[in-house]
């Protein structure tokens, strides 16, 4: 891949609870992780079951340098990490970064926590590769390597979220997830400045029209929601994301072919998708 090229890979594409199994085929069933390459720059978006594909796929490429990039802690986004292979090697280097939101915990804790008797029996020291924990304020604009830039933004989620803007050599993705629209008909303001004329936009649609009046105040939002902040905002193409466990590769064909019908080009995560741009 040349040297400006952005290549993103979907590792896990679900949410609030991994669902393999003969009826999630098609779309997968790992929650979520996402890969971009940039360049010559690995950057990974969360830390759900789909890490540990990711982690095994990497071996082949060791050394590896990696910036992990963590919306928030609830579990669907970081249980890969205890599975993550990249960080057990010690030829590689990985740094994880995640916003504070409201705890005063830091990363490094919060892992360290998950990764401690009775929860799980090998600990964060048994990483062997040089890993770091990077903390940050939402809203700081980051930038892991020079020309590799991530703007911040905080999402409506029960204990937040951080929404991601990466841009490198003139393209940009926005990974917006776990976030749930305003109810008065307006659009996120966060939400419009992290996708606004992004190449790709991967966005939260956990829900249908009809489901989300059941589960209102939850922290997501539905691919219709999606449809309309990726055409106010200017989106290239919009990834749909985080799907509910109990939607089937039927009830997701579905959703595609009504997505397409509103927005033609409109993707749906699969686990393996590969975009190029």
């Amino acid at each position: 891949m040349a040297k400006d090229d952005v290549l993103i890979r979907i590792w896990g594409g679900r949410g609030s609870v991994a669902c393999p199994g003969p009826k999630t085929v098609r779309y997968g069933g790992n929650t979520a992780c996402v890969e971009v390459r940039c360049g010559p720059h690995l950057v990974i978006f969360d830390g759900g079951t789909g890490i540990r594909e990711l982690g095994k796929a990497l071996t082949a490429e060791a050394p590896v340098e990696a910036d992990v990039f963590l919306t928030h802690f609830h579990l669907d986004h970081i249980v890969g990490l205890p599975f993550f292979a990249t960080a057990y090697d010690s030829r590689n280097r990985v740094h994880f970064h995640a916003a504070r939101l409201d705890t005063a915990l830091t990363l490094k804790t919060i892992v360290t926590r998950m990764m401690s008797p009775p929860l799980f029996p090998v600990p964060v020291d048994e990483y062997r590769a040089d890993v770091d924990f990077v903390d940050f304020a939402v809203g700081d604009r980051l930038e892991p390597h020079p020309g590799l830039v991530l703007e911040t933004r905080a999402l409506c989620h029960p204990g937040g979220a951080c929404g991601y803007r990466l841009t490198w050599a003139g393209r940009t993705v926005a990974y917006v997830t776990d976030t749930e629209h305003p109810q008065d008909g307006s659009l996120d303001p966060n939400v419009q400045h992290l996708m606004a004329g992004a190449d790709v936009a991967i966005y939260d649609a956990t829900f249908t029209d009809s489901e989300y009046a059941c589960y209102r105040g939850w922290g997501h939002s539905t691919w219709r929601e999606g449809v309309r902040a990726a055409d106010a905002a200017g989106v290239g193409t919009l990834v749909l994301f985080h799907h509910d466990p109990t939607h089937d590769d039927d009830a997701m064909d579905q959703i595609a072919a009504d997505a397409e019908a509103a927005r033609p080009g409109t993707l749906v995560a699969q686990d393996g998708m590969t975009l190029h741009r």
